[in-house]
């Protein structure tokens, strides 16, 4: 594989800026919603929740810095944030956004994609 690229930590940080902005939008517009789109601001609360445990200082420095920080937020047994309906569903979410994360770090892919809606 010579055209695998190198891991930016710059585009990886830039990226989490722009997603936990956008996962901040989008509570906005889920808790405007009513009950209906309960579900969908706990989603919106995990991610921004990943996003910013992801945003610390060195963390995204590097690949294997990444991968661990995601782990241990996978080894955790529950999550605690702010403005979540269900504790359960929330846990969940958080869980599978972790694990997207995870994904697009073993493969140094998704990176560029700074659009608002993924």
């Amino acid at each position: 594989m010579a055209d695998k690229k190198d891991w930016d930590g710059d585009a990886v940080r830039k990226w989490l800026d722009a997603r936990g902005i956008a996962a901040r939008s989008e509570q906005v517009v889920a808790e405007r919603g009513g009950r209906e789109l309960q579900d969908d601001c706990d989603k919106a609360s995990a991610e921004e929740m990943v996003c910013s445990l992801m945003s610390r200082k060195g963390v995204a420095d590097s690949q294997a810095a990444f991968g661990a920080a995601l782990a241990a937020i996978l080894d955790r047994d529950e999550y605690i944030w702010r403005g979540v309906y269900n504790d359960t569903r929330f846990d969940r979410h958080v869980r599978s956004y972790a694990r997207k994360l995870v994904k697009m770090a073993k493969t140094n892919t998704g990176f560029e994609n700074v659009a608002h809606y993924q």
